[in-house]
């Protein structure tokens, strides 16, 4: 196939593109290298550093590599941020997306959206959450990836389109950035190779549903595989907190820690996990890695990287 990956670039996009190149797929990655690297992707890649904000570069690119297949990852991914700069957020993670349907529509690529499952479904939200929950985000990330599922849903009323949408955990392993609330399991590690001691915000006892890249990769194939429109959790339906996490973590690098504790911050859920019995019944996915077999993974990258400042 001809696949064009927004994002490609990023933590999770650079897995996803080093997979369809092994199954033989030519591949396009569009990143604006605001958080992706270079270095992580293969040279057989037609690489363009361009914003999916710009909606006429975006189409050029899409209507000369003529995709069937369009992963769309590319976003702002900071809650923080999302707070600070909610117009900016809105930009990339809204008027972005909208300008990836667009630019698909005009060659027929189908669009498989990375949304979030964590920061969609809010404090009152059964755990784990199933799909039919109702969205209630307490920050404007989990909003705009709300409000930019449903111009995906729209496209598919309005053109007859098969776009889908993965809501996706909290995503860890090799090559995360140590920086963001969704990359703890990577500032850990980096912390604790650095001799430094973690800091957590809150008391530690929030939870998050950690959800291995590798099998979030499985995922992404999986959902073009089934050809068809749907929104599909994709994690573990598995809560763990901070505190917990943290151990695991203590434990793969067999010293002992003492956190530092820090005020909760604004617009973060306080618990989350993700209910995923739709994507094995509809996609036959479910993941594969347990937590401390994951975290093995991505403390021994970090080390391998010489600590936890990494640009690969």
């Amino acid at each position: 196939m001809r696949v064009l990956v927004t994002g490609g670039a990023g933590f999770i996009g650079s897995h996803l593109v080093d997979a369809l190149l092994e199954r033989g797929d030519t591949v396009t990655v569009v990143d604006d290298l605001s958080t992706g690297r270079c270095g992580r992707l293969a040279v057989r890649v037609a690489f363009h550093q361009e914003s999916i904000t710009d909606g006429k570069a975006l189409a050029a690119i899409v209507a000369d590599a003529r995709p069937d297949l369009i992963y769309h990852l590319a976003a702002q991914a900071d809650v923080r941020t999302s707070v600070a700069d909610a117009s900016g957020d809105t930009g990339v993670n809204v008027l972005g997306t909208v300008n990836v349907l667009e630019a698909a529509r005009t060659v027929g690529a189908r669009v498989v959206f990375a949304s979030t499952g964590g920061a969609l479904y809010g404090a009152i939200s059964a755990i784990p959450s199933p799909e039919d929950a109702r969205p209630e985000p307490a920050a404007p990330y989990g909003a705009a990836k709300y409000c930019a599922e449903q111009y995906v849903a729209l496209y598919n009323r309005l053109y007859g389109t098969a776009h889908a949408v993965l809501r996706l955990g909290n995503v860890y392993g090799p090559r995360q950035d140590p920086a963001g609330e969704a990359g703890v399991v990577s500032i850990f590690c980096g912390n604790l190779l650095s001799g430094r001691r973690p800091t957590i915000f809150g008391d530690g006892k929030q939870t998050r549903d950690y959800v291995y890249v590798a099998d979030v990769v499985e995922a992404f194939l999986a959902a073009a595989e089934h050809g068809g429109a749907g929104v599909w959790n994709i994690g573990t339906g598995t809560s763990t907190s901070i505190l917990e996490l943290l151990e695991v973590i203590a434990a793969t690098a067999d010293r002992a820690v003492q956190p530092v504790f820090a005020a909760a911050r604004l617009g973060e859920l306080q618990h989350s996990a993700l209910d995923v019995t739709r994507a094995g019944r509809e996609l036959n996915w479910t993941a594969r890695t347990a937590l401390a077999e994951g975290i093995a993974r991505a403390y021994q990258w970090i080390r391998d990287q010489d600590g936890c400042d990494v640009e690969a």
